[in-house]
């Protein structure tokens, strides 16, 4: 089955989004989608984009201020694409159904899944989550300097997320010091992903919960309920695979390049993720050996962002 290659715009306003409505008549008539189309023959997918966004809903966009957010490749049995989605708040006109069809200005905390075509939901994962997604560090902490040491660090980057990982500490000394994270995080609405068993969540209502791989790989089904988040740590093609089919929000794959956290690890280099991360069917965080610095350059190469333990952990 030949795959349709789809330019997919997300043009935002502000915290909204530009969404429109497909015709009955189309194929998933009736559900909300982000304006675009069909790259043809010898056209760049800026210039699919740009021609689209105008003959859609009157939209004029210079190419050079789009910006990549993901490429998805999704089966519906019936038909087979790859959308190349990418992102852009400056344009000039207002927009309007040009076709017939409805638009209008959706918050991204409005959109929700069963309103999409399946192959557009990880576009909303993705435009959910931050370029920067910071992990806790020093092993060998106890507790409450760990907590101590966090709070002053989330302080001065100041995320929308992080994970707080421990695997040092005792169960009950975990939970006692991501009580005490939590209270913290969400004064300041920073979610809190933990990390490890999902039964951790029971006791410490935290955003989501992270699956390293030893755990991710004994699960069959997604294991909290749709309103928690869920990432998973992968490092191969077939991780990513069983990660998508667990129904995670995000995976971190990797070492990219060398990690003092991990030096026995074999760095993939940015050829491998950018191949990996151009199969994966949900939001990838670039890590190991990365600095913040580097966003721009995993976001080129497919990448949601950065995730890491010394990029912020010792330099803020």
């Amino acid at each position: 089955m030949k795959e349709v290659h789809v330019a997919v715009g997300v043009v935002r306003q502000g915290d909204r989004i530009l969404i429109a409505r497909r015709p009955d008549d189309a194929h998933q008539g009736g559900l909300l989608e982000f304006p675009g189309g069909k790259v043809e023959p010898e056209e760049r997918v800026q210039q699919a984009l740009v021609r689209e966004l105008d003959e859609e809903v009157g939209l004029r966009i210079d190419p050079r201020n789009l910006r990549p957010v993901i490429g998805i490749r999704h089966d519906y049995g019936d038909k087979r694409v790859f959308l190349d989605v990418w992102e852009t708040d400056r344009f000039e006109g207002e927009p309007h159904g040009r076709e017939g069809q409805p638009v209008q200005w959706l918050a991204v905390d409005a959109l929700h899944d069963d309103d999409f075509p399946a192959a557009n939901r990880p576009i909303i994962r993705a435009l959910r989550l931050p370029h920067q997604y910071p992990i806790t560090g020093d092993a060998g902490m106890d507790g409450a300097a760990l907590v101590d040491h966090t709070c002053r660090r989330l302080a001065a980057l100041r995320p929308s997320i992080c994970l707080f990982r421990a695997p040092w500490l005792s169960r009950d000394a975990y939970l006692d010091a991501a009580g005490q994270l939590l209270d913290w995080c969400s004064a300041r609405s920073i979610r809190l992903m933990l990390h490890g068993d999902p039964a951790l969540l029971a006791s410490i209502p935290a955003a989501g919960i992270h699956l390293p791989w030893h755990v991710a790989r004994r699960l069959d089904t997604r294991p909290l309920a749709s309103s928690g988040v869920l990432g998973v740590s992968c490092h191969q093609e077939d991780e990513l695979a069983h990660a998508a089919h667990l129904g995670a929000d995000f995976v971190t794959l990797g070492p990219v390049a060398e990690t003092a956290s991990h030096p026995d690890a074999v760095p993939m280099g940015w050829p491998r993720f950018t191949e990996l991360a151009a199969r994966a069917t949900v939001p990838v965080y670039a890590l190991g050996g990365l600095s913040l610095e580097d966003v721009e350059r995993a976001r080129e190469a497919g990448a949601q962002g950065v995730a890491g333990i010394g990029t912020w952990w010792s330099n803020c």
